[in-house]
């Protein structure tokens, strides 16, 4: 009976320190340097960027922390990367799709950014290989307003064809410009849309209008579009905003007065503010 009981004693304090063990490795603290994913929808494609962002914490971050001259992750912990789903040229230098490593040389007034064929470097700088470079574009840097306390990397400025990659961090900020080339395939899919039995008349006079194009051609799509949907108001501010830039400004009047009824009726006061606009600046 003695040797069941301790047995059984032996038995509950094993379970007990096991239990114990499983609750301290359950302890979590915050990442010192978090992770990061963005995306962001440019051109026909996506541009993601995957990095960790340190924190300046009061530390003199370019010169010291990352000192200037040497090879920097451009982030912290592993390997940042860059992806384009599309064909893109960044600073005019053509890059293609796919998946990059991200990473630098600093310097006080230049910066050297580099896309990197091999993911798995991550911040051992020291094995960097020029050979894996697919491409360096040298910028200048500018400075910060505010203060960038966590290390960002943003896509901003976004355009239909152009984008900025932004690197900032501390007082320092880094422009990359972006670009893509889609007006071959966006023609393309115009045309094909229009041979089709439900043509997108409006998605195609917007395309006209807002890439300077036949405004003629922009104006007849618009017209068909308003025809096929008589209470959309957005559509009629597109045509009055056609209209105006071909200077008829009694038509684009109009269509904006148009517009600023059909948006009432819908209770959008949104667009009510927005073709008011447009005839107070084309009086």
């Amino acid at each position: 009976m003695k040797i069941k009981k301790t047995s059984k004693a032996l038995l509950f304090l094993a379970f007990g320190m096991i239990t114990l063990n499983s609750v301290a490795q359950k302890i979590t603290v915050p990442a010192p340097s978090p992770l990061q994913t963005t995306t962001q929808k440019f051109g026909l494609g996506e541009i993601t960027v995957e990095y960790s962002r340190p924190v300046a914490k009061g530390r003199t971050i370019f010169g010291d922390v990352v000192p200037y001259g040497k090879v920097w992750r451009t982030g912290a912990n592993g390997t940042t990367k860059i992806t384009f789903t599309d064909n893109v040229k960044i600073e005019g230098k053509e890059v293609k799709a796919g998946t990059y490593g991200l990473y630098s040389v600093p310097n006080k007034d230049s910066w050297e950014v580099m896309l990197y064929s091999d993911l798995t470097l991550n911040g051992n700088v020291g094995d960097y290989k020029t050979e894996n470079e697919v491409a360096r574009f040298k910028v200048k840097p500018a400075k910060t307003a505010a203060k960038v306390e966590s290390f960002t990397i943003n896509v901003d400025n976004i355009l239909p064809t152009e984008a900025t990659l932004t690197i900032s961090w501390e007082n320092t900020l880094v422009p990359l410009k972006i670009t893509t080339d889609i007006d071959a395939r966006v023609m393309k899919s115009i045309d094909e849309s229009m041979k089709s039995d439900k043509p997108e008349y409006f998605r195609a006079a917007t395309y006209y209008f807002e890439n300077g194009k036949d405004l003629n051609q922009a104006l007849t799509w618009v017209n068909k579009a308003t025809d096929e949907n008589p209470k959309a108001f957005y559509m009629f501010l597109l045509k009055a905003k056609i209209e105006y830039a071909s200077k008829d400004k009694a038509a684009g009047k109009a269509s904006a007065e148009k517009t600023i009824a059909l948006a009432k009726e819908a209770k959008n006061e949104d667009y009510v503010a927005l073709a008011t606009k447009l005839i107070a600046d084309n009086k």
